[in-house]
């Protein structure tokens, strides 16, 4: 039976359940990149604007790396590193700049923050479908007005990778973003959708239909493939686009190796 989540031990009282820890440099590097980018008005125009980064994992140097990332957007802007385990919290404050770097232990409740933007990486992969539902309930109860949640997955060095944003409206966004090279089609990205749609992969879903008519306009893209595996890639997004999937991007992030499109495209 699925273990539900509970409240771990300690005047924090953090809810949720200890991750692996599993953690690379740069892991991270393309959410960072989307948020700098999609949310780079509301990070840039609040006064000192919170940055909540939960779940770090065994290393810090990921919710670093974001603080460093976003930084050139707001001199004011503050991040905060939560983890459940007090030895992860100690590693991440002999690494931290204070007080615009800070980490404390914490979990769904986020230490009783109200952040504006809540990155929240590889930390719902042992929940149930149900409880991931009811974790960005909990957490999206917790942003500060405007804010938003985007909660994702991805492989260990960060070159397959899926995520939804969520605010206090419900789910927006799912993006998918990879290094093409690293692929042999498209759906290779299945194994690391978000839990809301992984076990959604079947005939019927909309996730489903969506990988399918990747892989299709991938193979499509053949062609393009002499200049390069960027190039191919471009074209089956564009291609995808003109099957009617709601892109809410350009060519110039779909060089990047991602895209995004509206929630409802492909909510269960």
């Amino acid at each position: 039976m699925a273990r539900t989540p509970r409240l771990a031990a300690g005047r924090a009282r953090a809810l949720g359940l200890p991750t692996r820890g599993t953690t690379n440099p740069n892991r991270l590097r393309r959410v960072d990149r989307f948020v700098a980018h999609r949310f780079r008005d509301l990070l840039r125009d609040t006064a000192e604007p919170l940055v909540v980064d939960l779940g770090y994992g065994s290393s810090p140097i990921t919710t670093v790396e974001l603080a460093h990332r976003l930084r050139p957007l707001n001199p004011d802007l503050r991040v905060l590193g939560l983890e459940l385990d007090a030895e992860r919290v100690e590693a991440g404050r002999l690494a931290a700049d204070p007080p615009r770097l800070d980490f404390r232990r914490g979990g769904f409740e986020l230490a009783g923050r109200r952040p504006h933007v809540l990155r929240a990486f590889n930390v719902l992969r042992q929940y149930t479908e149900e409880q991931a539902t009811q974790a960005w309930t909990t957490m999206v109860s917790r942003l500060a007005p405007g804010g938003v949640l985007v909660e994702g997955t991805c492989d260990e060095i960060g070159r397959r990778c899926s995520w939804v944003t969520v605010t206090s409206d419900g789910p927006q966004t799912f993006t998918l973003s990879c290094l093409p090279a690293d692929l042999e089609t498209p759906g290779d990205l299945a194994e690391r959708l978000p839990k809301a749609l992984i076990h959604r992969n079947v005939p019927g879903e909309r996730v489903h239909a969506l990988l399918l008519d990747l892989d299709a306009c991938w193979a499509a893209a053949a062609p393009f493939a002499p200049f390069g595996p960027r190039a191919r890639w471009v074209e089956a997004v564009r291609s995808l686009a003109g099957r009617g999937w709601p892109l809410l991007d350009d060519r110039k992030r779909w060089r990047l190796g991602e895209f995004t499109l509206r929630w409802d495209a492909v909510r269960p």
